[in-house]
């Protein structure tokens, strides 16, 4: 098997159609309800109007939460507010229902999917559904060591590909992206530091568990050492994603690129999601317009991932727990806009109006053309587009591995 290449996504996702937003613009200003009188909401309608390309946009009906675990062996350090090697301890709250994340979700009646990238525990502690993803067991501590060989960082961005894939092909119309690590804030910010140029201490936070201030200056400390690591291999994000990533952010890196062929939308959740998405910008520039930040994590790695990728966060409250749940607060509001956008009814007489959009081509649409991106430098990606342009090959054989099969 050739090895995969992140740069082939650039040809195979598009953006989402600029001409349905037009006519979803449209349609909004016909509506009883003033233009701008719902704030953001619009936007948001706007965004999964054209993702669908559905002009009322439909309702948001099969949401899925779906949460990367694994431990990373820069835990040891003593930079997380939780011991190495535990991350098994929060997939297991996740499934029991003792999780914020599993409680919110229970109340919105959002189903939750947890895939093992590669935690670090006996498979035998966790129900085999969880388990027989896993890539490897933990990772190398990213300071000193490679996170994964270039192997088995093909391996983990293969199996979010097929997952991604997985959830398409069963009807899923929305994903709320999150993840269960230890240690894995750390990586994050390094691969963020590395992309966007910036020192360790610029994108150094407490995590969502906490830590003091000794511990944030060991987590500093870890991040500029692996950024030494991280710098000479930019120009291959899966070299990269080998260097100082981890099997759960190659994963995931994987699974919006392959999201975003297929045009489904992802809500990112914290500092995690936006380094894979930060990632992903690198190989394919146009996949972050699936993509909607969820919330503002208070991880300063966060902020500049985001900044880079121009996504505005739907909400800032304050919520640091991390394992998705902020992101799952944004999906009442995205489902909102949905609803509002599709059944609030339109002026007497405004079919008769003349329709004052722009009939200009959108200057997107030009940048698609030429295929550069002013953030953009390097790419990465793998595969053929199916006829419609939309899809890579649906048949797991093609990435490599077995169909991970649904829960």
């Amino acid at each position: 098997m050739s090895r995969l290449n992140l740069d082939d996504f650039s040809d195979l996702i598009e953006r989402p159609d600029s001409g349905i937003r037009r006519d979803a613009e449209a349609h909004r200003e016909r509506l009883t309800v003033p233009g701008g009188a719902l704030g953001r909401l619009d936007e948001w309608g706007e965004w999964l109007a054209s993702a669908q390309v559905s002009v009322p946009v439909r309702a948001i009906e099969r949401p899925r939460v779906l949460l990367f675990a694994a431990d990373h062996g820069v835990a040891s350090l003593d930079v997380s507010g939780r011991r190495a090697g535990e991350a098994y301890l929060l997939v297991r709250d996740v499934l029991e229902g003792a999780s914020p994340v599993s409680v919110v979700a229970r109340r919105m009646g959002v189903p939750v999917r947890v895939v093992d990238a590669g935690l670090d525990c006996d498979p035998e502690l966790l129900p085999a559904a969880v388990t027989r993803h896993r890539v490897r067991r933990g990772s190398g501590r990213i300071d000193t060591e490679d996170a994964l060989t270039l192997d088995e960082a093909e391996r983990a961005v293969r199996l979010g590909m097929a997952i991604a894939d997985e959830e398409a092909d069963a009807g899923t119309d929305l994903v709320v992206l999150g993840d269960l690590s230890v240690g894995g804030t750390t990586a994050a910010a390094t691969l963020i530091a590395a992309l966007c140029g910036t020192d360790a201490s610029v994108v150094t936070g407490r995590g969502g568990a906490g830590i003091d201030d000794l511990a944030w200056m060991r987590k500093c400390a870890a991040i500029r050492d692996s950024l030494r690591r991280a710098r000479p291999v930019l120009g291959d994000q899966l070299e990269l994603l080998a260097a100082v990533g981890g099997a759960d952010l190659a994963a995931m890196t994987g699974f919006l690129l392959q999201s975003a062929v297929r045009r489904m939308p992802v809500i990112l959740d914290g500092v995690v999601s936006a380094a894979c998405a930060l990632v992903g910008q690198r190989a394919a520039f146009r996949a972050p317009d699936w993509w909607l930040a969820g919330h503002i994590s208070g991880e300063p790695a966060q902020r500049k991932a985001l900044d880079r990728m121009a996504l505005t966060p739907v909400l800032d409250h304050g919520v640091t727990v991390g394992e998705g749940t902020g992101a799952l607060l944004a999906l009442p509001l995205v489902q909102a806009a949905a609803a509002l956008a599709a059944e609030l009814p339109e002026r007497p007489g405004a079919a008769d109006e003349p329709d004052n959009t722009a009939d200009t081509d959108n200057t997107a649409d030009g940048a698609d053309a030429e295929g550069t991106d002013s953030t953009d430098t390097t790419g990465g990606g793998t595969a053929t587009a199916d006829a419609t342009g939309g899809s890579l090959p649906r048949s797991y054989g093609s990435y490599g591995m077995d169909s991970p099969g649904r829960e």
